[in-house]
């Protein structure tokens, strides 16, 4: 493979040392690189473009890995250089309009594109750090990378966008949760009852993850209110022991909009299975958005 890579911060890195090592061609472009950049170029022979019109020459595999809010004026500027027929590979952290706009240009000048969503921590796993990947080109990708062991997901018939969708949409629980468990921790550790706590929790540790979500959702919608009330007693617990939640605030307030829903219409289902409750939290959603 000839691979230009685009941005050498720490993941254009790890990419570069993962494949030179493998035995791929590459030029390499930053118009800024670190020194760490340039000492690992050194390092491999290579040196380092700033103008990416050289870099893309006899590419027919690009990986971007520039920051997100580069990613579209970086394959503006590859569909202008690159030869018809390469593949985009963007491992940036674009939005998912963005990556779709990517993917329309390349497909205008006759190119594949790739959405890649990293799926971990760089820094840990390097190269074997999982991909989750979509769009044309996003199995050859896969195949590609299995020489230098990276840990690659297709999505079946997904489109670009729809993985940095997911990774956004799994940021958002693990950054909740982290979130929520360092206030739980900081008040159960005040109170010496860190350990008795994780016993109270064996029932959540004990059932698979989306049963465990699905019915949080499923009741969510039966029983908002005395849940709210609920909410706003342990953030007033917490304020009396010096520990002001700064998450709870925002647990009652969506608790409390359901809640001012079920008062002027409750789901016709007196028992809602996880999708039901979520069609009607949305049907709600959009009610509110329109009024």
């Amino acid at each position: 493979m000839n691979i230009a890579i685009i941005g050498l911060g720490e993941v254009g890195q790890c990419y570069a040392q993962a494949l030179h090592q493998a035995g791929h061609s590459l030029q390499l472009a930053a118009p800024r690189p670190s020194s760490a950049a340039t000492q690992i170029a050194a390092g491999m022979g290579l040196s380092i473009s700033a103008n990416l019109a050289d870099a893309l020459s006899g590419s027919d595999w690009i990986f971007s890995c520039v920051t997100g809010a580069q990613a579209l004026p970086v394959v503006q500027n590859i569909v202008r250089h690159a030869a018809t027929g390469s593949t985009v590979c963007d491992f940036t952290t674009a939005s998912m309009d963005t990556k779709r706009q990517a993917a329309a240009l390349c497909a205008a000048s006759g190119m594949r594109y790739v959405d890649v969503a990293i799926m971990g921590a760089i820094a840990l796993g390097r190269e074997k750090t999982p991909l989750l990947t979509a769009g044309e080109g996003a199995q050859a990708l896969a195949d590609a990378l299995q020489g230098v062991g990276s840990r690659v997901t297709v999505m079946a018939g997904a489109a670009a966008g729809d993985t940095i969708a997911l990774k956004l949409l799994r940021s958002q629980f693990t950054k909740g949760l982290e979130a929520l468990s360092v206030e739980v921790c900081m008040a159960a550790e005040q109170q010496g009852l860190r350990e008795a706590l994780f016993e109270q929790l064996q029932d959540v540790d004990h059932t698979p993850l989306q049963t465990f979500v699905d019915m949080l959702v499923s009741t969510h919608v039966l029983h908002a209110r005395r849940r709210a009330e609920e909410v706003h007693a342990v953030a007033l617990s917490l304020q009396q022991a010096g520990l002001p939640s700064l998450v709870l605030p925002g647990v009652e307030q969506r608790f409390r909009r359901t809640a001012d829903a079920l008062a002027t219409q409750p789901p016709p289902q007196s028992a809602p299975t996880a999708q039901e409750a979520l069609h009607w939290l949305l049907q709600n959603e959009a009610g509110n958005r329109s009024a």
